[in-house]
């Protein structure tokens, strides 16, 4: 299909409209992709993938300090975030954040910080980009946190002993020693963040704007929607989809090529 113009005369008729590359062509030659959309994918993606890596890092860290009470309370509070649809969480999200009556922007005009009902922090690229970030963020580390975990688990605890009477410290001992024994863990967690993250969809296209009415906030997949859906291009939708795709193949060959060195190393 994306190598067709397909609207909505060729779903009535049922003919086909074949154009090449003519879809991809106009894809590409087109600067919405490359100052607006490209950088909200990649842009988004990264904050999503570092954040979410480093929260749930912390956050198992945090799991191995605690005793087996306070570890079964904290793992099943933060599982809660994880079982939560994204959906659901996205509205919530959306009614912290909401410039009338939103908790985020009444507490904030209590202590005289903003004005509220003067605040929209939806219809700002930043501001838009910056709650997504937290909706996504919030929903995937626990994924990360009992992953890594599991692998924390597994680093005898002679290790770090000896890094102690080393003189380490606690840092030193995170890089020296944690890092390196778990890294295909955290290649995998990479992975996996960087292919959800990238193709983001419901927690956009839900939030204020984000289905296609602020055109500042789109990202490739919610982009390729509103083609579709909206515009009734389906060609060239399904063109941004395919480059969405190819994009995400190529970030996974980096990331498996990377881990089968890792791998032939040791």
């Amino acid at each position: 299909m994306s190598v067709q113009d397909y609207g909505l005369p060729e779903i009535v008729s049922g003919d086909t409209n074949y154009v090449g590359l003519d879809n991809y062509t106009e894809i590409l030659g087109d600067a919405y992709l490359w100052q607006t959309v490209l950088p909200n994918t990649l842009g988004f993606a990264f904050a999503c993938v570092a954040l979410t890596v480093v929260l749930g890092t912390l956050v198992a860290l945090l799991l191995q300090r605690l005793g087996p009470l306070w570890r079964t309370i904290t793992g099943s509070a933060i599982m809660m975030a994880w079982a939560m649809p994204a959906v659901t969480g996205t509205y919530v999200w959306i009614w912290l954040f909401d410039p009338l009556s939103g908790a985020v922007v009444g507490g904030l005009d209590s202590l005289g910080v903003v004005d509220a009902g003067d605040t929209n922090w939806f219809t700002s690229r930043l501001g838009f980009y910056a709650i997504a970030t937290l909706n996504v963020v919030h929903h995937s580390f626990p994924f990360v946190a009992i992953t890594v975990f599991a692998g924390l688990l597994t680093i005898p605890k002679e290790l770090h002993e000896a890094a102690i009477v080393d003189g380490a410290n606690a840092w030193q001992r995170f890089w020296s020693i944690t890092v390196p024994t778990i890294k295909p863990i955290f290649m995998v967690v990479i992975i996996l963040s960087t292919i959800w993250d990238f193709k983001v969809f419901v927690q956009l296209y839900l939030m204020p704007g984000g289905s296609g009415a602020n055109r500042d906030v789109l990202n490739l997949g919610v982009w390729s929607y509103v083609e579709s859906f909206a515009q009734r291009q389906y060609g060239m939708g399904s063109a941004i989809a395919v480059l969405l795709t190819l994009l995400l193949l190529g970030v996974t060959v980096v990331y498996i090529r990377t881990l089968f060195k890792e791998s032939e190393e040791l």
